[in-house]
């Protein structure tokens, strides 16, 4: 995997101003040092018995991995542990006072100011999810919900919950439409409705975000923001998870940019941002379980972009194009009818210059309908300027950053090279800047760097897209 150095030059290329540590490595906060990103660091769940059993181990973790390291690295949260009420729960009865234990080692350095401190939880803690109005936590973790929540109050900080429309997607039986979890557009009458509220749901993200909000209101807490810390969608996955695929990943992730970009917020906060990570900066490919675990992120362990994010009605914020050159490409899944119904239209309406395709032309070799519809997709994807809406062809196309040109094949839109990348990481520009003032969204980003390191990168409330 990248070292932290060449981490940091990836997360600089992209202007990407908040990041997220799965664990507090001291490479990684070094080489983030006088970068002004904005950093959360994590305890991991195998020290948070210790820390939550002593004030001396929590102020002995906090001088090692937070006072030693700032001002120069810009901490500005710690999450403690990650999904524990699900994953660990012998260590929930220790949860509330490691929180406090830390926040009290931050007030002793004057430092609770400028650094947040919560714990991210899974959304299947939440039952009866929908209709988000009669949502409610699971009632055997009051006892560690209730005075989570009064901390989470008391310091000003935000309930930092996990959300992925994938998982409910795969586990709903069919319940929840392929569209819905995607943030794909929906006619009114397709849209979920909460009879309660006569809130309208248009997707299942937003759907999960109030069922929290409903829950922690059922505990009488009406005033603690949501921080979503991981959302994202796996681009590949076995034949147990047909729907873990680049086109969906790009989908939902580059939708998820813009919903949040939009400033619209949930049915029951409009206009109220919800802070974001996206799940995760790179693929795991070491990762044991299921194909799609290994493969959530944006990038491969060379830092090439394993797709281009359809961003262009949002600016050019995440692009992750490190060669600014995007292609229309024929999905080889399709149906070969459907490819060559596509292929005529593009050939004759489309008014494509398929010339190249005929028998002696450069283009004609292989002959076959995928390697023919590629060319004449993206001879109409790269005449129309690339525009929304031009690499569809009824879904048997999808966007790539490989080069398809092959020996004399020039692609139009190709610089001549045939699919490699060159050895840079200068990346599609950004308007971001770090005034105050701007949208917020975070970029969330994860991937094995080192056997102990995972980082996330933030699509956050402070950042400017």
């Amino acid at each position: 995997m990248p070292s932290p150095i060449q981490v940091v030059a990836l997360l600089k290329a992209q202007n990407i101003r908040h990041v997220r540590l799965y664990d507090a490595d001291r490479a990684m906060l070094h080489a983030l040092a006088n970068t002004g990103i904005r950093v959360t660091v994590s305890v991991p769940n195998e020290q948070l018995l210790g820390i939550g059993q002593s004030n001396a181990t929590a102020a002995n973790w906090v001088a090692r991995n937070v006072i030693a390291h700032v001002p120069a690295t810009n901490i500005t949260a710690i999450a403690v542990g990650s999904e524990i009420l699900t994953t660990l729960p012998n260590a929930a009865p220790v949860l509330v006072s490691a929180l406090k234990f830390i926040h009290s080692a931050l007030v002793a350095s004057n430092l609770d100011g400028q650094i947040k401190v919560s714990t991210p939880q899974s959304s299947s803690i939440i039952l009866d999810s929908f209709p988000p109005s009669q949502a409610f936590f699971n009632r055997s973790w009051d006892p560690v919900m209730v005075p989570l929540l009064k901390f989470l109050q008391s310091t000003r900080s935000y309930f930092m919950l996990n959300v992925y429309p994938y998982y409910d997607y795969m586990q709903s039986n069919g319940v929840i439409p392929l569209d819905y979890a995607l943030f794909r557009p929906l006619p009114p009458n397709k849209e979920a409705v909460d009879a309660n509220t006569l809130l309208h749901y248009t997707n299942v993200f937003d759907a999960i975000v109030d069922a929290a909000y409903f829950s922690m209101s059922y505990l009488n807490f009406t005033n603690i923001p949501i921080f979503v810390t991981e959302s994202g969608w796996p681009s590949k996955g076995d034949s147990s998870e047909p729907d873990a695929t680049l086109d969906n990943a790009n989908t939902y992730n580059s939708n998820l940019i813009r919903h949040v970009l939009n400033n619209s917020g949930t049915p029951k906060h409009p206009g109220i941002v919800v802070s974001t990570y996206i799940y995760e900066l790179y693929n795991e490919d070491s990762r044991p379980g299921p194909v799609s675990e290994k493969n959530w992120g944006l990038f491969d362990a060379n830092s090439m972009p394993i797709y281009t994010l359809h961003l262009t009605g949002a600016g050019t914020l995440l692009s992750n194009d490190t060669t600014n050159q995007t292609f229309c490409v024929a999905k080889e899944s399709a149906d070969p009818k459907m490819l060559q119904a596509a292929l005529d239209w593009a050939c004759g309406p489309g008014k494509v210059d398929c010339t190249f395709l005929l028998q002696g032309q450069p283009c004609y070799e292989p002959n076959n309908v995928v390697a023919h519809s590629t060319y004449a997709f993206n001879a109409y994807f790269q005449k129309m300027a690339k525009s929304p809406g031009t690499c569809d062809f009824k879904g048997v196309s999808t966007i790539t950053t490989s080069d398809p040109s092959h020996g004399s094949c020039i692609f139009p839109g190709s610089s001549g090279r045939n699919g490699s990348f060159p050895n840079t990481t200068s990346l599609a520009p950004s308007s971001n800047s770090s005034t105050s003032g701007c949208h917020s969204v975070y970029f969330y980003g994860a991937g094995s760097f080192t056997t102990s390191v995972i980082i996330g990168v933030l699509l956050m409330s402070m950042v400017c897209l």
